[in-house]
């Protein structure tokens, strides 16, 4: 890994940029794919099927009996830890609902607030060569507590046309029934086009591939909701002297082997703590199973030394947003009260990324690319909309209705202050006549 010794303020943005990729060549070629699904429907999601998965279909929704099954097909083990991970982010989440507002902010004028939920949402699993199980806990918990009436969830199948079992297990486990063998760009159309067999949704989440990311703007520009603008994950380290090195290595190879294109970045206030991580760096990779696709991740991922001057690491930290934040400091929680930009922060030297990857209770559906900096990672609000209520009793209106009208009035906007006006005057008449 790159090792920068105190660079220079005016390279932090250089520094802090993910790596591009062109937009315009990926919608080229997300968008015949979402126009031959919103034509063709089934017969369209089968033929891309077969042209990206190599899945010959016959039927694209899971049978129920096929969800029922999987617990059987899995390791007794693996079961209970999904189990448990389903325990801790119900309860996490559960605990984020919201309570109505009421307020009557003067006489007569009452004014609510309530949360809703999204009727109809659609669930993007990956499979490929990491099936995201745990995604399936993450957005379709939230999802279920939120209220949403219809739960949709996509998932790419094995050439056989199979569903990854663990997939099948956290979605029966969760009470989403509606499960389908269609995966890439052409899950995402299906879900906000709806086809034949795929329900059209309201809002769609999850996570994939870059032509995934292409394919949900796309829909998102004028056809549904999507959870939040995203690439490839990544995480930030800052450390000190108080670090263990290994644990900050098999963080930043963590994250390395989700993708070629994953981002892992080291920010330390010691120079020997820097040269620590990348030898136990070096000596955990060469023993992953997944070691290649670490590597070229690794090869693009640098450690940055600010001597002895943790304000200006937290600055570079609080400019670069990571998704994944961890914070191996001695005083870490005085660290994390200075951390103003990041999607989920880990605090101390025994609190991976994993864990919230997996079973901890927080979400892991996070803003990457900087996102951090204006939007939040998935919670129980990203299922649900706020709506407002008001109610105005005829008491009020002498006191109330001539702002209203002078307001209108200004803006040259006459049916507006009509609308106040008749209002007013029938107000004073029913209150005059009691």
């Amino acid at each position: 890994m790159e090792i920068l010794i105190n660079p220079a303020r005016s390279q932090w943005q250089t520094l802090a940029e993910r790596p591009l990729f062109d937009l315009s060549s990926l919608f080229a070629a997300v968008q015949p794919i979402l126009e031959q699904v919103r034509n063709d429907g089934d017969e369209a999601l089968r033929r891309l099927e077969e042209r990206f998965d190599k899945a010959r279909l016959t039927t694209l929704a899971v049978p129920a009996q096929a969800l029922q099954e999987a617990e059987s097909e899995l390791p007794p083990s693996l079961c209970e830890a999904i189990r448990l991970a389903h325990h801790n982010i119900t309860a996490f989440h559960a605990a984020q609902r919201f309570s109505p507002i009421t307020v009557e902010t003067q006489t007569g004028i009452v004014c609510q607030q309530r949360a809703v939920p999204i009727e109809r949402v659609g669930l993007y699993i990956p499979g490929g060569t990491a099936p995201l199980f745990s995604t399936v806990l993450m957005l379709a918990i939230p999802a279920t507590i939120a209220g949403c009436s219809e739960i949709v969830l996509c998932t790419p199948p094995s050439p056989d046309g199979s569903i990854n079992a663990a997939i099948r297990f956290a979605a029966h486990l969760c009470g989403v029934t509606k499960v389908f063998s269609v995966g890439g760009a052409q899950a995402i159309a299906a879900m906000a086009y709806g086809t034949e067999s795929i329900p059209r949704v309201d809002k769609i989440f999850g996570p994939g591939n870059q032509y995934v990311m292409a394919a949900k703007q796309l829909v998102s520009l004028s056809h549904v909701a999507i959870d939040m603008p995203a690439g490839p994950s990544e995480v930030e380290v800052l450390a000190d002297t108080t670090c263990r090195p290994e644990f900050v290595a098999a963080d930043l190879l963590s994250q390395a082997e989700h993708g070629v294109d994953s981002q892992a970045v080291l920010v330390t206030t010691d120079k020997q703590v820097a040269e620590q991580v990348a030898h136990e760096t070096a000596l955990q990779l060469s023993q992953l199973p997944r070691r290649d696709i670490a590597q070229r991740s690794i090869d693009n991922s640098r450690i940055l030394v600010f001597e002895n001057d943790m304000a200006s690491a937290i600055d570079f930290t609080n400019l670069y947003a990571p998704e994944h934040l961890i914070i191996a400091t001695e005083n870490y929680h005085a660290v994390a009260d200075q951390i103003r930009n990041a999607g989920s922060v880990f605090l101390g030297n025994f609190s991976c990324e994993s864990a919230g990857d997996y079973a901890s209770g927080t979400n892991h559906t996070l803003p990457t690319k900087a996102w951090a900096r204006s939007y939040s990672g998935l919670s129980l609000d990203s299922f649900q909309r706020k709506m407002t209520l008001q109610e105005l009793r005829p008491e009020a209106l002498a006191a109330f209705a001539p702002a209203v009208e002078a307001m209108a009035a200004a803006e040259q906007l006459d049916a507006h202050r009509k609308a106040m006006y008749l209002r007013r005057i029938a107000a004073q008449d029913a209150l005059g006549h009691e």
